[in-house]
């Protein structure tokens, strides 16, 4: 009921507002720079309020069409219709035709049908079932799911269906909670995804930061910047380290530790497992998947190859290795890699003679129509970036910081808590993403450059942004009862949702405060980021060493 009351109220003061503006008539004159705001914080609100993230967009996106519509001397009536046919027909269509976003479309339906033809083969099942045989007890059988999400990095939706499904009976066999399956799959699989450097979140996250890059217009690929921005993304990978600490030390906290004790003094009589590897062979899932890897690190050297920078004597290895990824086109890396091994995938299964081409094809099209979801997310968070462009939205942000006399050092903690609450609110990531990330990269980029800062001290700075809106979307996923993420893991592991996201909260908590007050917040400020992951890493063994309790 509060939800709906909540709904309510915001059409209400929609239509209101329209009404308002219907009344005053034609406008006359330069749009105030304070409506820019609007398209974005309409997107945020009505993502808060809808719990969904592609009609929030949309909103985001028809507001925007409407006020440049209204200011552009329209009656309001026709500024309605004009604002809503520009959606589409300027916005949307203008979003789908630029060459880079048609490219990581296809890489991103191409990995889903790769993805889905290795599933339906019985490949990744061969890669499962070899982890499976090397479980024996709590520790090692929670060890072999953190393994099986580390090896299934390219895809979290992937990850979280196959290890949670494959491992619930092994589970239960060795006298592991529901609880803690759930989270082991759910903490590691976003983390992986968002760090890894070919996945299908790379695709999107190259996106978002390229929209902000072509903003301030600073000379640098989003390949580049991602890759730097890396040493910043601290909940992410103290995530990974704390669920390990959690695994090797048997210990546990909160809800978790109840859940645990539990599950160590249940029967297992009622616990089968299931082999199929007469049928499953991991060769036909490694193959394709290392031909992803390889291809894309190949597409990248190619792309990026500058034979002047190899041949400099002055840089070394590792500079020179930065500088090729920093020049490479990213998206034809990409787009060559997932193309081929998604052709290797047809092949080997054909020469296994495990599926019909025909059989072949419709799963590869199912794989498509898994990744549908996330081109419309992209779709509209290009289109809402180019609408904020337009209205000038970075620049209005970016007085505001200004007036406010905010300190560029705290502007990356800032973006965590907001990405976090964001995520938080939608359950999305990606959604997160897609609204930050086009409007705090050029306003943090602005604040450091009006307030003196050379570009050699922005540079960290900005990195560290970019991680933060990342790692802030993540942490406030892991939280969320209405992620996408958290309800498939809490379904793949046979978990009780609420039981799910009771347990796991006050552990992404744990670890998004210590991210937070070690991680971002000191290295914005000067130290070293491998000092602060060093700090953190003690600091979360000491938790887990004098809070948590054996299970």
């Amino acid at each position: 009921m509060k939800r709906k009351t909540a709904i309510l109220i915001v059409i209400a003061a929609i239509l209101a507002c329209l009404a308002l503006l219907y009344y005053c008539g034609p406008i006359e004159g330069p749009m105030p720079l304070w409506l820019s705001i609007l398209p974005p914080l309409i997107a945020i609100v009505m993502a808060l309020v809808l719990k969904e993230v592609i009609s929030a967009l949309f909103l985001g996106v028809f507001s925007g069409t409407f006020l440049m519509a209204l200011f552009t001397g329209q009656e309001p009536g026709m500024a309605l219709g004009s604002g809503l046919i520009r959606v589409v027909d300027t916005y949307i269509v203008g979003s789908i035709f630029d060459s880079d976003h048609v490219t990581i479309i296809v890489f991103t339906l191409t990995i889903g049908g790769m993805v889905k033809i290795i599933s339906a083969n019985g490949g990744m099942q061969g890669i499962v079932n070899w982890l499976l045989r090397r479980a024996k007890g709590p520790r090692s059988g929670q060890l072999m799911t953190f393994i099986m999400d580390l090896c299934i990095f390219f895809d979290d939706y992937s990850n979280t269906l196959m290890v949670g499904n494959t491992m619930r009976p092994v589970a239960d066999k060795l006298k592991v909670s529901r609880e803690k399956l759930a989270y082991i799959v759910d903490s590691t699989s976003a983390p992986v995804v968002a760090i890894a450097f070919v996945t299908t979140w790379i695709g999107a996250e190259l996106s978002y930061i390229q929209e902000g890059i072509d903003v301030i217009g600073i000379d640098a690929s989003a390949y580049s910047v991602f890759f730097h921005s890396l040493k910043y993304s601290f909940y992410p990978l103290l995530t990974l380290a704390f669920v390990l600490m959690l695994i090797y030390s048997q210990r546990d906290f909160g809800p978790m530790l109840r859940a645990e004790k539990e599950a160590r003094i249940k029967s297992d009589s009622s616990s089968e497992t299931s082999d199929n590897a007469t049928s499953a062979h991991g060769i036909d899932a490694l193959v394709p998947l290392l031909t992803l890897i390889l291809g894309t690190i190949i597409g990248l050297f190619v792309t990026g190859y500058d034979s002047s920078v190899w041949q400099d004597a002055n840089l070394d290895t590792f500079s020179k290795l930065s500088a090729t990824i920093g020049n490479a086109n990213s998206y034809l890396a990409l787009l060559w890699s997932s193309l081929i091994s998604l052709i290797v995938a047809v092949i080997m299964t054909l020469l296994r003679g495990s599926l019909e081409f025909g059989k072949i094809m419709e799963e590869m099209i199912e794989g498509f129509k898994v990744m549908f979801n996330a081109v419309l997310i992209l779709t509209m968070a290009w289109s809402i970036a180019l609408v904020t462009k337009d209205m000038h939205t970075a620049e209005f942000v970016s007085d505001i910081l200004l007036k406010l006399s905010l300190s560029p050092f705290i502007v990356p903690a800032l973006t965590f808590l907001l990405a976090a609450l964001i995520g938080f609110s939608t359950g999305t990531s990606w959604g997160t993403m897609a609204i930050l990330y086009p409007l705090i990269l050029p306003a943090s980029w602005m604040l450091c450059k009006d307030q003196g800062f050379s570009v050699t001290a922005t540079m960290p700075l900005f990195y560290n942004v970019v991680a933060s809106v990342m790692a802030g979307a993540v942490m406030g996923d892991h939280c969320s009862p209405i992620s996408d993420t958290t309800i498939m893991s809490s379904m793949a592991s046979g978990c009780n949702h609420l039981q799910h996201v009771k347990t796991q909260m006050p552990y992404a908590l744990t670890v998004g405060a210590v991210a937070l007050l070690i991680g971002v917040l000191p290295t914005a400020l000067g130290m070293p980021s491998w000092l602060a992951f060093v700090i953190a890493i003690a600091m979360l063994a000491a938790i887990v060493r004098f809070v948590g309790k054996k299970d």
